[in-house]
């Protein structure tokens, strides 16, 4: 079921066609004179796609409010469809990650049907146990997994295996653990047994672990702990990866470090020890802020790019799993969610620009200027018209916000979807 009328976008298309054929051409011209062959590149930047958030079709908000948009998604079905929007007009968001227990539903069979209908399938499921849901027994006020009472943990470890059981039927291959554990004041908490209660009940999801799924441990360094987490960064979610087994991993949220930490490093790190699970992808200007990917700081996504390219380029054998993971609240969040798509993807095939034969020259003479140089070239090329062209290809739209905004979509949700009554605290 297509949401956006394919008349609509194949007429946007039609007017932007030979402009766009033109400049896919004079940039081929450009990349020939560095030796890359254009169609070489377009065709790996084809191959890129990024997961969807349930979450992120809703708007988001501030630690002191939230401001519903028009047209909001009421369910997980719903979600859906917006997310189908998405992968129309891009083609490059192909899954959609679900969290438990917002999107929960009554027919996992029906959920996954309405997503093949809408050209979608299903990324790594996302267990919630930061905050309380109706009717639960016991409360994540003080901690979920590494919580002193024990009945607590195994409520928590409970929530994960049911995780997994929706996973499968849904045809996921991986969970996704974060967990808001820790303490705002000195002394609140044990470091140490904190963490061996974590690593207790971590074992206990890993274990109920199908043989095919990975487990993604999620470090953040802040929020809502402000003075310690229990997974606050890579080195302890290394550390517990390391300690669960092989199908544990680490995975890295851009938005969830301090604002001087060196990410394409832990990158490198991780993807050295083979313990890198993939990315949550958004940005940040002072830390946890969900921005759009690259809105901020898009050489930085470009360099995080550019280690995984050098890895695949070197033979290194990894399955990073990519998704987005962002906070909407002052923009329509389709629209962020394919213009982050879209970075995301331009970092890619910018990435795949750097002549990775002079790299290594550079490096070993020791020639830092000449190093950073090429980057710097590669992240300078305007890569528009080789994107353009790849969603040319794949029968998406060449301006996807253009098409959603000429289509009305939103209007007519509004119309279709009962407001949502705003003014609530707290982050969504």
């Amino acid at each position: 079921m297509k949401t956006i009328d394919n008349e609509l976008l194949e007429l946007h298309n039609k007017q932007q066609l030979r402009h766009v054929r033109n400049d896919y051409e004079h940039l081929g011209e450009q990349l020939a004179r560095r030796n890359i062959d254009i169609d070489v590149v377009r065709q790996q930047t084809a191959t890129f796609g990024v997961a969807i958030p349930s979450w992120g079709v809703g708007t988001g908000g501030t630690r002191f409010a939230r401001f519903p948009g028009p047209g909001e998604p009421r369910h997980v079905f719903d979600k859906l469809q917006d997310c189908g929007v998405i992968q129309q007009l891009t083609r490059c968001t192909p899954t959609v990650s679900l969290h438990i227990p917002w999107d929960r539903c009554s027919d996992w069979s029906e959920l996954r049907g309405a997503a093949s209908e809408q050209g979608l399938a299903f990324d790594a499921m996302n267990s919630n146990t930061f905050s309380d849901q109706p009717g639960q027994a016991h409360s994540y006020k003080y901690g979920s997994l590494s919580h002193t009472d024990a009945a607590t943990r195994m409520q928590a470890v409970a929530h994960n295996l049911e995780c997994i059981e929706i996973g499968q039927a849904l045809g996921s291959k991986a969970l996704t653990v974060w967990v808001g554990d820790g303490s705002n004041f000195p002394g609140q908490q044990h470091f140490r047994r904190a963490f061996d209660r974590y690593l207790d009940s971590a074992r206990q999801i890993y274990a109920a672990l199908p043989n095919d799924w990975r487990m993604f441990l999620e470090h953040k360094i802040c929020e809502p702990a402000f003075y310690s987490t229990v997974i606050q960064d890579w080195g302890s979610s290394f550390v517990a990866a390391s300690a669960l087994g092989s199908k544990a991993q680490c995975l890295v949220d851009l938005g969830h470090h301090a604002p001087s930490v060196n990410i394409e490093l832990i990158v490198a790190r991780l993807i050295a020890a083979g313990k890198l699970a993939g990315f949550h992808f958004n940005d940040s200007k002072y830390g946890d802020d969900d921005l759009d990917a690259g809105s901020v700081s898009p050489y930085r996504l470009f360099l995080v790019f550019n280690e995984l390219v050098a890895a695949a380029h070197e033979g290194v054998a990894f399955d990073p799993a990519y998704m987005l993971d962002q906070s909407h609240n002052v923009t329509d969040p389709i629209e962020s969610l394919m213009t982050s798509a879209q970075q995301c993807q331009r970092s890619y095939a910018q990435a795949l620009l750097v002549d990775r034969a002079a790299l290594d020259a550079a490096q070993q003479a020791n020639d830092a200027l000449a190093a950073t140089h090429l980057l710097k070239t590669a992240f300078q090329t305007d890569v528009t018209p080789l994107l353009q062209q790849v969603r040319l290809d794949a029968g998406a739209a060449i301006d996807p916000v253009a098409v959603y905004r000429a289509s009305a979509y939103r209007a007519r949700m509004a119309s279709a979807r009962p407001a949502v009554v705003g003014g609530g605290g707290g982050i969504v």
